[in-house]
């Protein structure tokens, strides 16, 4: 199975209230990020055959909003073990839960996802990935320990794009 491992796009401020907090919506930019995200995965033809995010609501956001650009035919399935308050444990269920699959997008919050992330890989939660918002980890899980393939940003993403879409040919004189 390939993993790709999303931390939520931009959700603006965090609020002191958690309940509050738990309402957060997706800013303009968070949504800008989920499509361009979203663009990145149809790009490298990403695998994915299930989505699963965290119950609240900027992470239900940021899926449903990939899972539709990515044209997603399925429904995105809300997990706690995606949540805030989520364990290892609970995350190595859901994995094992999903293993027929051949890739799966899940969709939650750091501290969690860097510290399953960096466990995953390690075998013992020694390594600190920093995993921006809107961020898409792809996590070989056929390799033992698993593989980290590539980790990839919104800023970088836009960059890429912003360098591609210019010309590729140097420009020459035609005198």
């Amino acid at each position: 199975m390939i993993l790709f491992l999303m931390r939520h796009a931009d959700a603006g401020t965090v609020r002191e209230n958690p309940v509050l907090d738990a309402k957060r919506g997706l800013v303009k930019d968070g949504k800008e990020q989920c499509m361009l995200m979203a663009r990145v995965l149809g790009a490298v033809k990403a695998p994915i055959d299930a989505i699963v995010s965290s119950p609240l609501k900027r992470a239900r956001q940021t899926a449903q909003l990939v899972g539709t650009e990515l044209g997603f035919e399925g429904t995105v399935e809300v997990s706690p073990a995606l949540g805030m308050d989520a364990s290892y444990a609970d995350f190595q269920e859901l994995l094992a839960k999903y293993a027929d699959r051949e890739g799966i997008l899940a969709v939650g919050h750091n501290p969690n996802l860097f510290q399953f992330l960096g466990r995953m890989i390690t075998g013992n939660g020694g390594a600190a990935i920093r995993m921006r918002k809107g961020s898409i980890a792809r996590v070989d899980m056929e390799r033992h320990p698993p593989r980290l393939q590539w980790l990839l940003d919104p800023r970088t993403a836009r960059a890429i794009y912003a360098s591609v879409t210019k010309s590729s040919r140097p420009k020459t004189s035609r005198k």
